[in-house]
């Protein structure tokens, strides 16, 4: 059994943006910017070997936090929405440079001590009124509260984005909105003033 983490990083954030993208978001090109932030914010948060970091391990922000996390001992545990199979094809592949991605989301899950978790493998089919990555939000959530109710100031959220609405439900203003109703702490790397 794994001891109770010191904190609990959470990470929401853009995929690097498909090819063609009509209003870029995470252009390819910004990844060292990024990434050079991401790992900034977990020095400062003292990220270490007693922290459990929980994402999903989509192309871009989720894999640079996730990489980040490894290099510094942080203990991760990915959260997939979806069987990974499905996984791949929505939320990696889909970006520019999309096997480059797949890529390195194999070579992460190889360091990991902790395979990889399959929402409906642990949930059970989502309901049909329910978003699958809005599901996955509050799943992740709830599995960073696990560490203590009473201790939710350990949850700490970080998250890559714009400021704006997703493409869809469960974006990162669903996370950020979730992680506040609960008392976590976010620290928000604002894309905005980064590119």
């Amino acid at each position: 059994m794994n001891p109770t983490p010191r904190q609990v990083l959470l990470f929401s954030g853009h995929m690097v943006d498909a090819p063609g993208r009509a209003k870029p978001r995470f252009p390819a090109d910004k990844v060292p910017i990024a990434l050079r932030e991401i790992e900034s914010l977990l020095d400062r948060l003292g990220a270490d070997a007693r922290d459990l970091a929980l994402t999903q391990g989509a192309a871009g922000g989720d894999l640079l936090f996730a990489e980040a996390c490894v290099k510094r001992a942080v203990r991760v545990q990915l959260l997939l929405p979806f069987a990974e199979d499905e996984f791949i094809r929505q939320s990696i592949l889909p970006s520019a440079d999309g096997e480059s991605w797949r890529m390195r989301y194999l070579a992460l899950k190889a360091l990991l001590g902790d395979a990889p978790r399959v929402m409906a493998d642990e949930l059970g089919a989502s309901p049909a009124n329910m978003n699958a990555f809005e599901r996955c939000n509050v799943w992740l959530l709830a599995s960073a509260l696990e560490y203590g109710q009473k201790e939710h100031e350990k949850v700490h959220l970080i998250c890559l984005w714009d400021g704006g609405g997703g493409d869809g439900p469960g974006g990162t203003a669903h996370m950020v909105d979730e992680v506040e109703r609960h008392g976590g702490q976010v620290s928000w790397l604002d894309t905005r003033k980064l590119w």
